[in-house]
């Protein structure tokens, strides 16, 4: 095992799983002893991974604007960011839409199918939809509100208040380039610190990645609904996994073009953390893994890593996006109901924004859905049709957000003249200097 490069670790610890559960499901007795003996380690391992992600923010985000010097650069830097992954999110929605108007899923869901699956997932749906009125109960200028939190250690309790504890890092941040150097050197060197400790904490913990993964995805199909339910639904996840694998083409090339580094590269530094998100379904348990492997193996610099990250795990969400506009279309098709091309046009918008809004935790692109939907006039009963599909979906969508903030990082990184050779050559060289 030694020898072996740690995403391939990660790899055999998601077949073992699988087999293993696959081998249990034989047996009275197997699902509730993977329930109960397995999957908590899993659990484990990514409340390991959440434990440090506010930590993570906060001290790489205020390290990271601080490093920079200058409130000039971190305006140009922040203005990239946003621009790029608002670019980039309008084109994954765009190609959700191309992907399910060319297969047309929903027209294969016969009406017995259909009344079979709102039936069973109907608890389901209405959860997500309660949830989603919460949200459109509140005034158009309420996530501008939420965005500034009345109390950083209550917003900081909760990985969901991601953009609040962001807000306070930058504000943090940028305070404290504007008071004199001397004065606040103590400051920057205690967060320096502290985010050199947190990094070696995500060393640490990745010892147990190839591990935390056998368990979660061994609890995964042991809680899998059946495979009648998964075959109805094959089409559509089809749909939604050929778009992002489209969209993961497009990093590629983006990175080719701009960056000059080879899709060998950019794949191989990333690969450890899209193996991770597909495990987690979180781009916040990911976040740590996702810094580091950017900075140490794609070259992209702290300062830039330190900010793009972070933004990027809360407001860039393209293949939460991609599927929006895929799940929405479907449940249309599936209702029989046509959607001219201006609905469609305003459904990339309508679920650009939405994906903004989406907590990067498991499941949240579900309940942004619903406002989706709502605007296209889809009955929103219509989730039901997808929740027997939606958690293995959620992984895979989770490894296009993953990937989408690495390059987008490594853009930013190559506009500000940030962009080098990685630090470590081998995640091998660096996993054993841990151990």
């Amino acid at each position: 095992m030694k020898k072996l490069a740690l995403h391939w670790k990660i790899i055999i610890g998601m077949v073992l799983g699988v087999l293993f559960a696959l081998l249990m499901i034989n047996f009275d007795w197997g699902p509730k002893f993977v329930k109960d003996w397995i999957k908590p380690f899993g659990t484990i391992f990514i409340n390991a991974l959440k434990l440090i992600a506010i930590p993570l923010i906060l001290a790489a985000l205020i390290k990271g604007i601080t490093d920079l010097k200058d409130i000039s650069s971190l305006s140009k830097m922040g203005t990239r960011t946003i621009i790029t992954y608002v670019v980039t999110t309008v084109l994954a929605v765009s190609i959700g839409l191309l992907v399910v108007n060319a297969i047309k899923p929903g027209d294969t869901i016969t009406e017995e199918t259909r009344n079979e699956l709102v039936e069973a997932y109907a608890a389901d749906a209405a959860a997500k939809q309660e949830a989603s009125q919460k949200q459109k109960s509140s005034g158009p200028l309420q996530p501008l509100i939420d965005l500034v939190p009345s109390n950083i250690f209550e917003a900081a309790s909760n990985n969901r208040n991601m953009l609040q504890v962001i807000f306070f890092a930058v504000f943090f941040g940028i305070s404290l380039i504007l008071i004199p150097e001397e004065k606040g050197n103590t400051v920057k060197k205690f967060f320096d610190g502290v985010n050199e400790v947190i990094l070696k904490m995500v060393d640490l913990i990745m010892l147990a990645a190839p591990y935390g993964v056998f368990a979660l995805l061994a609890a995964l199909v042991v809680e899998a609904p059946s495979a009648d339910l998964f075959a109805a639904l094959g089409l559509y996840a089809l749909s939604v996994v050929g778009g992002l694998l489209m969209m993961i083409m497009v990093y590629i090339l983006v990175v080719k073009t701009f960056t000059k580094k080879s899709p060998l590269f950019f794949l191989n530094g990333i690969a450890p953390a899209q193996l991770l998100a597909f495990s987690t379904s979180s781009s916040a348990a990911t976040l740590p893994v996702t810094m580091e492997r950017v900075t140490e193996h794609l070259g992209v610099e702290e300062e830039v890593a330190s900010f793009v990250l972070p933004v990027g795990a809360t407001i860039n969400m393209d293949g939460t996006s991609l599927y929006q506009a895929v799940a929405a279309l479907f449940i249309a098709q599936a209702f029989g109901i046509e959607l001219s091309f201006g609905v469609q046009l305003g459904i990339i918008a309508t679920a650009t924004l939405a994906s903004i809004g989406s907590a990067a935790v498991p499941g949240a692109g579900m309940v942004m859905l619903v406002g989706v939907l709502g605007y296209a006039g889809i009955p929103e009963a219509g989730l039901a049709l997808i929740f027997a599909v939606d958690r293995p979906l959620d992984m895979c969508r989770t490894v296009v957000n993953v990937t989408g903030d690495a390059a987008v990082s490594m853009m930013v990184a190559k506009s500000q003249g940030r962009l080098g050779d990685p630090k470590v050559k081998e995640w091998d060289d660096h996993y054993e200097d841990v151990k």
